[in-house]
């Protein structure tokens, strides 16, 4: 009697079940798998939040499919300290991200399209997909001193039923930017065969090197039709603020047309509060001191691992360009599985195993830099030990 798009198994997996028992037991785990950033250790400035949501007009409902013309000013705020133009009549508000790729797989493809994306990525988008009735088919990441797209395996993968390419920029767990030139050969080919670019560019704030070569935001883009998506999530550490956004860019005409036929769906969901419009303003700006602590803190715990994984060390650190995530490539003594669940019920240490990721081979394992400093240092201490 139930919808054939919620076909998954729902049993918990091996690591799971392990982790569930520990703490049952009261077992204390080094959590080195952390992503909310709202359970890291970070200070708010609690106030600040508080009273960006207090604001009266919050009583009076005006549903604006797009967005209140105040909060997407201040989105184009935003993209302007960074050096960047988007016009408030560009932008349409979401409740999030995931929300984001649902309204864009509604407005791009009919049941059984094709969306690209990339492997190894962020294991959300065949679920997002399926929802929509679309058909995920993903293009491989290879990585050869540095992630690089492989573009011949992306035109290749491009089929008639093809409708977009999502770019995870930078990618998680890779931390990998898309360059200038990857870039330049995918404009070409979504305009040689009529597709749309979406580009998740929720961790973009968080650069760990510095690189001319990378394209930071493809909000530029007018050639074709194209999708910059970002949010509080990430930006300001706010997952619980509920608020992303869609920058559209392309051809005059394309984008006023994507443009009416988002709106209509917005319309049709209205899902983003009113509250936290009129305090995006103020979201934002108590965001940045927030945002400085995940830059330090990512920073410091990659110097850190940097430190601990030296040459002499089992373990193989990949490059990674920013975001929140690093990436070990560990002996294939074991599968990843293995490995995470004797790190997990013998040494009390969580992290992610590759094939969460969809990584193509084995032995990888993924490690959040959010986590607490202290934890993270003890968790890769005992993680080496065990290698």
């Amino acid at each position: 009697m139930f919808s054939s798009r919620l076909h998954w198994d729902l049993r918990p997996n091996r690591l799971a079940q392990a982790l569930g028992a520990l703490r049952r037991l009261g077992a204390e785990v080094l959590d080195l798998s952390e992503s909310n950033p709202t359970r890291a250790g970070l200070s708010y400035p609690d106030e600040v939040i508080l009273r960006a949501l207090r604001e009266p007009r919050s009583l009076d409902y005006e549903p604006t499919p797009a967005g209140l013309p105040a909060a997407r000013g201040a989105v184009t705020d935003y993209y302007a300290a960074r050096g960047l133009i988007v016009e408030p009549a560009s932008i349409l508000l979401t409740a999030s991200t995931s929300e984001s790729y649902g309204w864009l797989f509604k407005l791009l493809a009919d049941a059984g399209d094709e969306v690209l994306v990339p492997r190894p990525s962020y294991p959300l988008f065949e679920f997002l997909a399926q929802m929509e009735l679309v058909r995920v088919v993903q293009y491989p990441l290879t990585y050869h001193d540095g992630w690089r797209i492989d573009l011949n395996a992306l035109e290749r993968a491009a089929g008639e039923r093809t409708r977009a390419i999502v770019l995870v920029n930078p990618n998680n767990p890779t931390g990998s930017f898309v360059k200038q030139r990857e870039l330049e050969r995918l404009v070409e080919l979504c305009a040689r065969r009529g597709l749309a670019l979406i580009s998740d560019e929720v961790f973009s704030d968080y650069r760990l090197t510095a690189d001319p070569a990378r394209e930071v935001s493809l909000t530029r883009i007018d050639e074709v039709l194209t999708f910059c998506l970002s949010g509080l999530s990430k930006i300001a550490g706010l997952p619980q603020m509920k608020l992303g956004w869609i920058v559209i860019g392309g051809p005059s005409a394309l984008r006023a047309e994507a443009k009416e036929r988002l709106e209509l769906i917005a319309d049709t969901y209205l899902s983003v509060g009113t509250p936290v419009q009129h305090g995006l303003p103020q979201l934002l700006a108590a965001g940045e001191s927030v945002r400085q602590q995940i830059t330090a803190r990512v920073s410091e715990n990659l110097a850190v691992l940097r430190d601990l994984v030296n040459d002499d060390s089992p373990a193989q650190i990949l490059k990674v360009e920013g975001g929140w995530y690093a990436t070990l490539r560990v002996p294939r003594t074991k599968t990843e599985e293995q490995w995470c669940l004797d790190l997990l019920e013998q040494d009390k240490v969580l992290v992610q195993p590759g094939f969460f990721y969809d990584f193509e081979s084995e032995a990888y394992l993924v490690l959040s830099l959010l986590t607490p400093a202290r934890s993270f240092r003890e968790g890769v201490m005992r993680l080496i030990r065990r290698l």
